[in-house]
């Protein structure tokens, strides 16, 4: 391969590295309780890692609460990291 080539390769691989983003779902907690049919949720996007908004709530309470949840069936974690935004998301299963 030629340098040329070589570079051109590079220039496109960390393009792709670049634009490119990854995102990771775990799950946190199951009880005893049924899963449900109902789903809540809690986001809170992030710039740069850092610099987001104030009220940061994305607790179990909260997503059970956007989901009309009463009894949790079980909490997932979701993370989802980009190059300049993250976003941070629990999700709730219950009825």
């Amino acid at each position: 391969m030629t340098m040329k080539k070589i570079k051109n390769f590079l220039l496109f691989a960390m393009s792709v590295v670049a634009i490119s983003s990854c995102t990771i779902t775990t799950p946190v907690l199951v009880t005893d309780n049924v899963v449900g049919e109902k789903t809540g949720e809690a986001s809170v996007s992030v710039l740069l890692g850092f610099i987001g908004p104030m009220d940061r709530d994305i607790s179990i309470k909260k997503a059970a609460e956007n989901g009309g949840i009463t009894e949790v069936g079980s909490v997932d974690y979701s993370v989802r990291i980009g190059l300049l935004t993250s976003k941070y998301k629990t999700i709730v299963t219950g009825r």
